[in-house]
């Protein structure tokens, strides 16, 4: 489990035949920063990947689960294409059904990251995101 005060933290979950992420923070954004960072913690091991370069991604989605879904699958979609690792994830858009961030970190290099996980998409199945007063928590599950 990876936490901060600040900015939440994320976990991950046992579902039969798949893997859960669970994440939160203070603000949506945040929550949606924490559950990529939870899914690119999969794929490599986060500590072993520098902050070298970054990619945007956008992503819209008529109801909240639908834009996490989405979310982590146009995420997935710059690290199947590009083999682009990640450290870091912020989210400085979250509004009416649209999501804007930037993945940090650098490309693939088998002598440096250790493959993990082949995480293959975000699936609605079982995807929730629940508001509170100063706590979001989103659960997805993973096809791997």
């Amino acid at each position: 489990m990876t936490d901060t005060p600040q900015s939440g933290g994320h976990e991950q979950f046992e579902i039969e035949a798949d893997v859960g992420v669970r994440a939160w923070g203070p603000r949506a954004e945040d929550a949606f920063a924490r559950v990529a960072e939870g899914v690119f913690a999969l794929i490599a091991d986060p500590t072993a990947i520098e902050e070298r370069e970054r990619r945007e991604v956008r992503a819209q989605g008529e109801s909240d689960e639908a834009l996490v879904v989405n979310w982590l699958n146009e995420c997935l979609y710059v690290h199947d294409i590009e083999g682009f690792v990640v450290r870091r994830v912020e989210v400085d858009t979250l509004q009416a059904g649209f999501v804007h961030g930037v993945l940090i970190g650098e490309e693939f290099d088998r002598s440096r990251h250790r493959a993990g996980t082949v995480v293959k998409a975000a699936t609605s199945h079982q995807t929730r995101v629940l508001r509170g007063v100063d706590r979001v928590e989103v659960a997805v599950v993973l096809d791997v």
